[in-house]
């Protein structure tokens, strides 16, 4: 990214920081996850803005961060557009969240990686059985809105 914005290692300081004493619904820490994003995003051939927003794909979601806060940040608009789209608004149905994703340039591929690591069938299994029937359901549908089938 260029030298006006922040470094990955500044975004990623900048997600732990944010996602500081969060837990997964297996009670690891949330940086885990975030972590896991940003990896699966680069190793999808993802651009430094959207290893960025693997990084702060949930910052606003979870409250972690303010929309005030990612418009003021010295971040590419692109990345500013795929963190929004891949925020899910309080109540939204999954339908328009999946449009937005996808009427977003890059945000697919950060959700991809999101999928792929929530879906990850070795995190399921911590799960108690119905919170991972209700999970599953949930990310198989969002596969199914945004094209993906079983391709993560």
């Amino acid at each position: 990214m260029e030298d006006q914005y922040l470094s990955l290692s500044e975004v990623e300081a900048v997600a732990r920081r944010a996602h500081r004493g969060q837990t997964d619904k297996n009670g690891h820490p949330y940086g885990e996850h975030v972590a896991a994003v940003a990896r699966g995003t680069a190793a999808r051939g993802g651009s430094e803005a959207q290893i960025a927003a693997g990084w702060l794909h949930d910052t606003v979601e979870d409250d972690r961060l303010s929309r005030e806060w990612l418009a003021r940040a010295a971040l590419p608009e692109e990345t500013k557009a795929m963190v929004d789209a891949l925020t899910r608004r309080p109540d939204e149905p999954l339908e328009p969240y999946a449009a937005r994703i996808l009427a977003t340039p890059g945000a697919l591929l950060v959700k991809r990686a999101d999928l792929a690591h929530n879906s990850d069938p070795a995190r399921i299994a911590l799960l108690d059985p119905a919170t991972a029937e209700r999970l599953a359901a949930k990310y198989a549908r969002m596969r199914e809105l945004l094209g993906l089938g079983a391709e993560l």
